[in-house]
């Protein structure tokens, strides 16, 4: 029996709960829970500097989310797509009745020791955090719709990481504990739109091939994720060499002597 490809016209479209499970199984080979770095994280065994480190980077990541989900707003020509999808950006950058996510990891970054100041203005990000994060703007300017909103459904899975990462900060690093409200938060708001994501792109993909690119994005997304982890491990943990112009662990820990 010969084996069809994607382009193969004849190729049947995946249905919904085939399609949502070769999403599901991207996030199992991929998503970055199973990083060394996170690892290390939920097992206690990273020190207060190589935390700053990580909730320092992580927020340029954070901080562009808005800025990401404005892109594929300003590409919807569905009135009923554009009003799902801004409220992804209320999420982050907050409006009169909530703080957001933004100013939510901007109290994470504080509880481990950083001034919001010096987080926000992006002193010392490393060179691979910025790159791997702008070339997820690239993806979602660049590619279809239905890709730059297939990018986004690592929601599909970050609920069980949130729900361990926070059982496991709150057991290995209690003084953590007053800046974890950004993970609470987005208990309820990654599954929400993860769901609506995940119909989008069912509903939308009008081909095998079109089906495959959104996998496709998802996987490119995943591995985005997993760059910004391997900087930091690079940089903070094994060999431990930052690059030029980096955070210093040591340099932070001296000031605070």
């Amino acid at each position: 029996m010969a084996v069809r490809t994607v382009d193969d016209k004849t190729e049947p479209l995946l249905s919904f709960d085939e399609l949502r499970a070769q999403l599901r199984a991207v996030g199992e080979e991929r998503y970055h829970h199973k990083h060394p770095f996170h690892l290390l994280m939920h097992e206690g065994k990273l020190s207060r500097g190589q935390l700053q480190a990580w909730a320092l980077n992580r927020y340029y990541y954070q901080s562009i989310i808005p800025i990401k989900d404005s892109i594929i707003l300003s590409r919807g020509t569905d009135p009923a797509f554009r009003r799902a999808w801004r409220k992804r950006v209320i999420d982050h950058d907050g409006d009169a009745a909530s703080e957001g996510g933004i100013k939510r990891w901007l109290k994470l970054a504080e509880a481990t020791g950083l001034q919001a100041e010096q987080v926000q203005a992006g002193t010392g990000i490393l060179p691979a955090t910025r790159f791997a994060v702008n070339e997820y703007l690239n993806i979602v300017r660049s590619r279809s719709l239905l890709e730059a909103v297939a990018s986004s459904l690592t929601e599909l899975f970050s609920r069980d990481l949130i729900s361990l990462r926070m059982e496991k900060l709150r057991q290995h690093y209690p003084w953590l504990s007053g800046g974890l409200d950004y993970f609470q938060a987005r208990l309820t708001q990654a599954p929400e739109d993860a769901k609506f994501a995940t119909e989008y792109v069912y509903q939308h993909a009008q081909s095998r091939k079109e089906q495959e690119l959104a996998i496709q994005a998802l996987r490119d997304k995943c591995d985005i994720l997993w760059a910004q982890l391997d900087a930091l491990y690079f940089a903070y943990v094994e060999p431990a060499w930052p690059p030029p112009g980096a955070f210093r662990i040591q340099a932070i820990n001296e000031e605070k002597q």
